[in-house]
């Protein structure tokens, strides 16, 4: 019997895989390693910077405001320059177009301006010494007046306080009359060199924004790499000029006028120094809500002091309190329009801002200026969320 014969070996070949293949592949798993190597790094790079970016943010704020604490004897003059430059361009650009070179219009208007408050301050400073040399005095007749008005009503309190301490409840003890505050016009006087070495900086900035504020304005043009983007420029610089100017004009003449209003009032009611008080409501209004309580206030203090009865006391300041709030929420928005409105929350927290870094003059100073980055953040990209942030 024969034994089957087993077939033959089958031989599998294995292609050889070419070195190029294999080097081909290393290099792409290598590249794809590096590139996630890379965005790991770059992703804990961003984690970083967002851990750090609030800190930084926070250290940001207090060197700026620092700076600006530091630097406000060189700020308040040069914002304040500005501004009353700014109000006043219109009026020396329309002299240029009659022919009359800048400089001499912008001497001109100035001499105006300077004579009419000149003439102000001759018929409100005297006054005003007087009210200073006096506040001490006034603010300690201050509650006598005030006890003499409300007499009923202590009278009732009263009564009722010796109706508990027929209960057994202890009456309080008086307190003592404290002394009051010092103060003298020495104070004001030793002040006198530093306003007046202010008062001629911002005379002299006046000035020479006025003569030499459209030649800086076409040199920032021109500085502008491309035609087109000098022409966007262009616009934008005259928008918000144009804008500001009249922004600054139109409510310098409003609260002008309710300082007139406010002075017809108390001369109609027999108020004392009526054209004084007009003036101080008028520089009180620049702070929007704050100043007209400000006015509303010191109006019902004077007439406390001057008047006896406490019905007629309150009338002036009752008056003045109708006249601004037919300015505030008819006059100025039918003038303005809506776009120059401000939010009161926005107002508010920057009045106490720039009232912390700059004291009383950035208070004044704190919403022409908020209004004025308004109207820029309007016409600039990526700062449209600041106009409607602060926007009402």
């Amino acid at each position: 019997m024969s034994m089957p014969v087993p077939p033959p070996p089958v031989e599998v070949t294995v292609a050889a895989v070419p070195a190029a293949t294999t080097e081909a592949t290393t290099v792409v798993l290598d590249g794809s390693r590096r590139k996630r190597r890379v965005e790991a790094q770059s992703r804990r790079r961003a984690r970083r910077w967002r851990a750090l970016r609030i800190p930084l943010l926070v250290l940001m704020f207090l060197a700026v405001a620092t700076s600006l604490v530091v630097a406000r004897t060189l700020l308040i003059p040069l914002v304040l320059a500005a501004f009353v430059g700014l109000g006043l361009n219109p009026v020396v650009r329309a002299l240029n177009h009659l022919y009359l070179p800048r400089a001499i219009g912008a001497l001109l208007v100035m001499g105006v301006l300077l004579a009419l408050l000149a003439e102000g301050a001759l018929l409100v400073t005297g006054r005003a010494e007087e009210w200073i040399r006096q506040t001490p005095q006034a603010l300690h007749q201050l509650a006598p007046r005030v006890r003499q008005m409300i007499r009923p009503l202590s009278a009732a309190s009263h009564a009722a306080s010796q109706s508990l301490i027929g209960f057994g409840v202890s009456a309080p003890a008086p307190a003592a009359a404290s002394a009051p505050p010092s103060f003298g016009i020495g104070d004001v006087l030793l002040l006198a060199p530093r306003v007046l070495a202010a008062a001629l900086t911002v005379l002299l900035l006046v000035f020479f924004f006025l003569t030499y504020g459209d030649q800086m304005r076409r040199r920032l043009v021109a500085a502008s790499p491309r035609f087109a983007y000098r022409r966007i420029a262009l616009n934008l610089v005259r928008g918000i000029q144009h804008e500001i100017s009249r922004y600054l004009l139109t409510v310098t003449l409003i609260n002008a006028g309710l300082g007139v209003m406010t002075a017809g009032i108390l001369w109609y009611w027999k108020m004392p120094d009526p054209a004084l008080w007009g003036c101080v409501v008028a520089m009180l209004n620049f702070m929007p809500y704050i100043g007209a309580i400000t006015s509303f206030a010191l109006l019902g203090v004077v007439g406390v002091l001057h008047f006896n009865a406490m019905s007629h006391a309150l009338l002036p300041a009752l008056c003045f309190a109708a006249v601004a709030a037919l300015e505030g929420n008819l006059v100025t928005p039918l003038i303005m329009g809506q776009r120059m409105r401000l939010s009161p929350l926005a107002i508010l927290v920057w009045l106490l801002l720039w009232g912390w870094l700059w004291g009383i003059p950035g208070a004044l100073l704190a919403v022409p200026m908020l209004t004025c980055v308004k109207l820029i953040a309007e016409r600039v990209p990526g700062w449209e969320w600041f106009a409607h942030m602060v926007g009402r």
